[in-house]
């Protein structure tokens, strides 16, 4: 077929998300039909256009007169039959097969020969849908995310039927609507779906087993990985109905246990607790389609902790690196005295040079005053010896990840620090109830989970053993609060919540290229435009380490022992190789050296 020029569109089905693609086309200049069998969807669409192109002009992105012509672009419809004249026609009716084939079989019968058949599917086979088709040649798919008005990314499904010069056109006319179109194949979620969904339901999993509460899973992607949205929240949003649907397409062809919907998903489904579009998902809502949450038996009362806490006056940071400095800035800061140890009296001098360059910094910025940037780097005492940590109330370890290594210096602490003292690990991945028995102590023993850099990120994973007293949770708890640090609490897990969340969607990215499925930068591309991310998969593991990534990726699989969690043999060749990111010159990308 020759390319057609597309100029007239119909979007069928006028729910949120075929309100949001006849809005941006309508403004791009495009003569839209809107289509849907109830003549209220239809009404409300309008509405909605007219809404959103009024708050455009009130803040001065369209003008008046390009509002009215956007407008008179726009005419909706209750029948098929009104897409005679489209040259495209995207369909956005609900993710079932059944529905979406008849539609397209109606449409056979309906276009014009040259026009092209979109579908707006995030989770079934294009190519199904296209066999189907009496000329599965114009049948693809178009995968716009939602808010489409917003939201950058396109996906652009071709599959073994597809003509070139439809998925030439559809691409251009992306390219025309401001968009960026990423080429991808016929698979279930595509590329951005792919790896979200399989991310969404592990946190689903998560909070079903009882493991962390659905505030602390939701704060610690937040703030630990910087996502606009919790996946518990995005979940609500999406629709948990709608994830469900597409994770059983996903594991249909995987067969992959983590893409198996976890059965929380399906009780709230059959409730009809189906998130925010129903008022209730995970979390509880104003009313339904409101974006309000409303606190309800579930949710935690503010403050309440489980013991009574210890009164820390001084803190100890054991360590020379990045991670020590940066945590002993941030307790220096909050007014805490600071006890900063290193293998050598010159380490633990580095170190506080490091952290004096780090004030130097804040004050350049304007961040704080130099009296201010005085007194924290008062406070803090380098010393080479552990010996120095006797009379500290809370001991903190941020050495290198090596669980031998953490057993014996916490055997040390246990020996020079005071009866009382709370002993606390930054680790990552490693058990904190290994370090625990490595001491006469164990109920003092508990996880901080830092994040790097440290005086930056707001979050510190709170991680208690089953040893661990109710007192020294209590105790770190309220450290958080004056380091002013957001906690969540977590148990002593492999990947505790965030790495337990975050490895096995970028080993899945990993997956995803090894197979050739899609490249780097067009996996980059649709998880930062797709699904709001600050950065794509391999940017983040060249930035971690492909060494520390495989690592942890290492220690999950070795805990669950889901086949799904194997790290992925191109991270284990590109380690083998000494390509370990930017810190090496070379990772999944190549980097100047400086």
């Amino acid at each position: 077929m020759d390319r057609p020029t597309l100029t007239t569109v119909a979007v069928v089905g006028l729910g949120t998300m075929g309100t949001g693609i006849a809005e941006v086309l309508a403004r791009a200049g495009r003569e839209v039909i809107g289509i849907d069998t109830d003549e209220n969807a239809a009404r409300r669409a309008v509405a909605a256009l007219e809404a959103s192109t009024a708050r455009a002009v009130e803040r001065e992105r369209i003008t008046e007169q390009e509002r009215r012509d956007a407008l008179a672009r726009f005419r909706t419809f209750c029948d098929l039959q009104a897409a005679a004249e489209a040259d495209l026609v995207i369909e956005v009716v609900p993710e079932d097969y059944g529905l979406k084939q008849r539609v397209i079989n109606e449409l056979d019968g309906i276009v014009k020969p040259a026009a092209v058949i979109a579908t707006g599917t995030n989770a079934l086979s294009v190519t199904r849908l296209a066999a189907d088709s009496a000329h599965p040649e114009r049948v693809l798919g178009m995968h716009f995310f939602n808010p489409a008005p917003a939201m950058k990314l396109v996906e652009i499904v071709s599959c073994v039927l597809t003509s070139p010069e439809a998925v030439a056109a559809v691409t251009d006319l992306a390219v025309d609507l401001g968009k960026e179109p990423i080429p991808v194949g016929d698979r279930p979620g595509f590329v951005a779906d792919g790896l979200l969904f399989g991310y969404l339901n592990q946190a689903a999993a998560m909070y079903e087993s009882k493991y962390a509460t659905r505030e602390d899973i939701d704060a610690a992607m937040r703030l630990g990985c910087g996502l606009p949205m919790g996946p518990l929240a995005l979940l609500d949003l999406i629709g948990i109905d709608t994830a469900r649907t597409v994770l059983e397409a996903m594991y249909a062809e995987s067969r992959d246990r983590l893409h198996a919907p976890a059965p929380i998903l399906g009780q709230l489904s059959a409730a009809g607790l189906t998130g925010r579009k129903a008022g209730r998902g995970f979390y509880t809502y104003e009313a339904p389609g409101s974006a309000t949450v409303v606190p309800d038996a579930l949710t935690p009362r503010e403050g309440e902790l489980r013991g009574t806490p210890r009164q820390v006056r001084s803190v100890g940071v054991a360590g020379s690196g990045t991670m020590a400095s940066g945590i002993a800035e941030v307790f220096a800061k909050a007014g805490y005295d600071v006890v900063l140890v290193a293998r050598s009296d010159e380490k633990a001098g580095t170190a506080r040079d490091r952290i004096a360059s780090s004030l130097e910094r804040s004050v350049k910025k304007g961040r704080m005053s130099a009296e201010a940037r005085d007194e924290t780097l008062a406070r803090i005492t380098p010393a080479g010896s552990l010996s120095a940590l006797a009379d500290v109330d809370l001991a903190v370890e941020a050495v290198a990840e090596d669980l031998e290594v953490k057993k014996g210096l916490f055997a040390t602490l246990d020996e020079v620090c005071k009866p009382g003292a709370v002993l606390a690990t930054t680790t990552s991945s490693l058990p904190v109830v290994a370090c625990a028995r490595a001491t006469s102590r164990p109920q003092d023993v508990i996880g901080m989970h830092f994040f790097n850099p440290a005086p930056a990120m707001k979050l510190v994973e709170v991680v208690s053993t089953v040893l661990t007293g109710d007192d020294v949770h209590a105790t770190v708890r309220e450290v958080c609060a004056r380091i002013r640090k957001h906690p969540v609490d977590c148990g002593d897990r492999a990947g505790f919540i965030v790495n337990a969340l975050l490895f096995p969607y970028l080993n899945n990215a990993i997956k995803m290229v090894q197979e050739h499925y899609a490249d780097m930068d067009a996996v980059d591309a649709a998880m930062k435009l797709g699904g709001g991310y600050p950065m794509g998969p391999f940017e983040l593991l060249d930035v971690v380490g492909l060494d520390v990534s495989l690592a942890i990726e290492k220690v999950l699989h070795e805990e669950f022992r889901e086949p799904g969690l194997a790290p992925a043999p191109l991270l284990e060749h590109l380690v083998a190789a000494g390509c370990l990111g930017r810190k090496s010159g070379r990772g999944f990308r190549e980097y100047a050296r400086r």
